[in-house]
């Protein structure tokens, strides 16, 4: 059963979507799209025997708070909150895309609340995506465009060939994508690249446009022993849409591994 609490901080106000009992795990999501990207995946990590903490972004559902001048750092620290006012000890963070960028900058500035990391589908990059893929995230949660030309749009940079991209023609939130764009760009790389001294769960996709498998290799290779790989095969940008049931299996297997007597 889905539970809703309200987290206060500063000036932001966080729904947050509860569901489970056990150690804790935090799901946050994509640039632009809410907590229910998650809910096959909230409910399966449920079903396993952790207790799930969905955040909404700033912008979406009943959170609220102000974007001007905001960093990832300012969203790091709402999600600290959520861990803090949970009561349940250090968290599994887990982000999608744009959401493993907030995870890795929690990590960076406050271990104390972080279990362990994980990437979905991250760009660890030093630079941004280029103009084609950026464009293309625009146009497919622009909610006022054709239907034909976001479904390509959708396809070209969050599917994988032969998957259906008509899957996220809805759950877009485009004020919100364009305000944590910016919050993005205001915070350096390298500040949330090496996500702290955290151990991390690398989930790649076979076929992103925005984070290659060869990527996610020379960062283990930089990291060492602390960063463990799994690639999804048959998946793209969006593979929590497309394969949330491998997703789920390597975060459960995973988080068995966090804490060994569940």
């Amino acid at each position: 059963m889905i539970r809703y609490m309200m987290v206060t901080r500063a000036d932001a106000r966080l729904q947050v979507l509860t569901q489970g009992d056990g150690p804790p795990t935090v799901l946050l999501p994509s640039l632009g799209r809410g907590a229910s990207d998650f809910d096959v995946i909230a409910e399966r990590l449920a079903g396993a025997g952790y207790r799930v903490l969905r955040p909404q972004p700033r912008g979406i559902g009943e959170s609220a708070g102000p974007w001007d001048g905001v960093k990832l750092e300012d969203l790091a620290a709402d999600i600290a909150a959520v861990i803090e006012n949970s009561g349940s000890g250090p968290a599994f963070v887990v982000g999608h895309a744009f959401g493993n960028r907030v995870a890795r900058t929690l990590a960076t500035l406050r271990p104390d609340v972080v279990r362990a990391v994980g990437l979905v589908a991250a760009n660890v990059g030093p630079n941004p995506s280029p103009p084609d893929v950026r464009a293309a995230i625009c146009l497919s949660a622009d909610v006022n465009a054709p239907d034909d030309a976001r479904i390509k749009a959708l396809q070209f940079v969050f599917f994988a060939p032969g998957n259906d991209a008509r899957a996220w023609l809805k759950g877009w939130h485009p004020e919100v994508a364009a305000a944590q764009r910016i919050a993005g760009d205001l915070t350096p790389r390298t500040l949330d690249y090496a996500a702290g001294r955290a151990a991390v769960l690398y989930i790649q996709p076979s076929h992103d446009p925005l984070a290659h498998v060869d990527e996610a290799e020379k960062y283990k290779q930089a990291l060492g022993d602390r960063v463990t790989v799994v690639v999804i095969r048959n998946s793209a940008h969006a593979v929590i849409a497309e394969q949330p049931g491998a997703v789920s299996d390597a975060l459960i297997a995973y988080a068995r591994r966090l804490w060994p007597a569940r």
